[in-house]
C-alpha cells in the first residue's frame, strides 16, 4: 500500500483578514465615520477630531485583534444566542429555561 496523500497546508489561506492589524470592517467603518465628521463640519478643529478620534479606534481595534482575531465574529454570536444559553458559573446556579419564543 502506498503512503497517505500529503497536501501542503498555506497558513495565508486560514489567516484572518485583517487591515492595519485590526478587524477589516471595523476599522473601514471607523474611517468612514470619521471622514464623515470632517467633511460634515469642514473645520480645522474637525479635521483634527477626525484624525484623533481615528487613530484611537484603530488602535482600540488593534489591540482588540490582538486578543482574537474574531472577537467581533464571536461577540456577535455572544447576542444572538444570549436569550438561549445563558452562563452559569456554578452547580447551584439557576437552571435554564427555553425562551417562550423557541417553544
Amino acid at each position: 500500500m502506498d503512503a497517505p496523500r500529503e497536501v501542503p497546508f498555506h497558513e495565508s489561506a486560514n489567516r484572518p483578514q485583517l487591515l492595519m492589524g485590526g478587524d477589516r470592517e471595523l476599522i473601514l467603518v471607523s474611517a468612514i465615520l470619521a471622514a464623515m465628521l470632517v467633511f460634515a463640519v469642514m473645520k480645522w478643529w474637525s479635521i483634527i477630531a477626525g484624525l484623533i478620534l481615528w487613530l484611537i479606534a484603530v488602535g482600540v481595534l488593534v489591540r482588540m485583534a490582538k486578543v482574537d482575531p474574531l472577537l467581533r465574529h464571536v461577540y456577535i454570536r455572544h447576542i444572538r444566542y444570549r436569550d438561549f444559553y445563558p452562563a452559569k458559573s456554578r452547580m447551584s446556579a439557576p437552571p435554564t429555561t427555553t425562551p417562550a419564543k423557541w417553544r
